[in-house]
């Protein structure tokens, strides 16, 4: 039987021989360090998925709202960051942050809406 060792602290690994880590606190170790960086992106994308959706629900108590592009930038909306688009047969383009949307208006105001689950 030949010597295995840890992919993580180098120790020796005892058991199966598809083994590969000596504990899960050396697997969970490994697995971490090795996927940090995607899953830092990840992290990061849905912070600011969540922050602009915790705008987009405090600005839009009733549920159709209008407000200018100034007052999301003010309260650190991004626009950049939005899980849906819907165009309508008239061409209007929603983007929507899971059930809340805005449409761009006039003026540099936006349309707040929500969408009914």
């Amino acid at each position: 039987m030949e010597n295995r060792k840890c992919l993580e602290c180098e120790e020796t690994v005892k058991g199966r021989v598809d083994k590969k880590f000596c504990s899960d606190y050396c697997r969970n170790s490994y697995n971490n360090r090795v996927n940090k960086d995607s899953k830092n992106l990840i992290r990061n994308i849905n912070n600011r998925l969540r922050k602009n959706y915790k705008i987009l629900s405090e600005l839009n108590i009733s549920g159709k709202t209008k407000v200018s592009r100034t007052k999301l930038y003010d309260k650190g909306f991004d626009f950049q960051f939005f899980t849906s688009i819907y165009t309508t047969k008239t061409g209007n383009t929603y983007f929507y942050v899971y059930n809340e949307g805005y449409l761009a208006l006039e003026n540099e105001m936006f349309l707040l809406i929500r969408k009914e689950k």
